[in-house]
């Protein structure tokens, strides 16, 4: 058993973090950005700190993704996306220009996915940073997380409270596949579940939900202040 207390800070830090393997070895670090410090950090998986500023001069990032041995990073203020490598070298750091708030952004295969909170869409790019639609997903509301399995894109939406499914085309699955969340932030995807970080409405009052990628509840979020397992 263990017992986990969900903090603002924690919440927001499992949010905008990424896990990373090393090609050909079983070593995993944790790439997390700090959004108030324009810094990305790296740690190993047990929590040692590997460098808390690997990449500085940010502009509020948020979304965090990684390809291979390339960081993808949403700066939330100057609305671009920046591209890294895992060493903390810039390869280009206005890779995608002209985003409307970005905030999540996930990779799937040679495409980014990034979600712009104030348009209320969802833009498809290369990792070239190449655009290939800008609003493939159009009316949603408050877009912050967003995450990847197969052919489907699953999307927090902040304000309405819901997760929405779509293809990684621009199909529409389900647009509100789960509902009654408590301000929903990030998702990830693991196996055929999915992880919900919601930020609550008050101190102490962030969850983490458990789903399935067809919207059933496995765990919902009825412990606020503390996770218990």
């Amino acid at each position: 058993r263990f017992s986990l207390q969900l903090t603002p800070a924690l919440v927001a830090a499992v949010a905008v973090a990424a896990l990373w393997a090393m090609p050909g070895t079983a070593r995993g670090q944790i790439f997390e950005t700090n959004y108030f410090g324009n810094t990305i950090g790296e740690y190993t998986t047990s929590g040692t700190t590997v460098n808390s500023a690997l990449i500085s001069g940010l502009n509020s990032p948020t979304g965090i993704a990684v390809s291979g041995v390339d960081l993808f990073v949403a700066n939330q203020s100057t609305g671009t996306i920046g591209e890294y490598t895992t060493l903390g070298t810039t390869v280009n750091s206005a890779l995608i220009t002209g985003l409307n708030n970005p905030v999540g952004i996930v990779v799937s295969g040679v495409d980014l996915f990034v979600a712009n909170f104030n348009a209320g869409t969802i833009g498809e790019y290369t990792t070239l940073g190449t655009t290939v639609n800008s609003a493939l997903i159009t009316g949603l509301n408050g877009p912050v997380g967003i995450a990847v399995s197969g052919v489907d894109l699953f999307v927090t939406n902040e304000s309405t409270g819901t997760i929405g499914e779509y293809t990684t085309s621009g199909a529409t699955v389900n647009s509100a596949l789960i509902t009654g969340l408590g301000v929903p932030f990030g998702i990830a995807v693991s196996g055929g579940n999915l992880f919900v970080v919601s930020n609550g409405n008050g101190p102490n009052s962030g969850t983490v939900g458990e789903y399935t990628t067809s919207g059933a509840t496995v765990r919902s979020e009825e412990h606020t202040s503390e996770l218990q397992s």
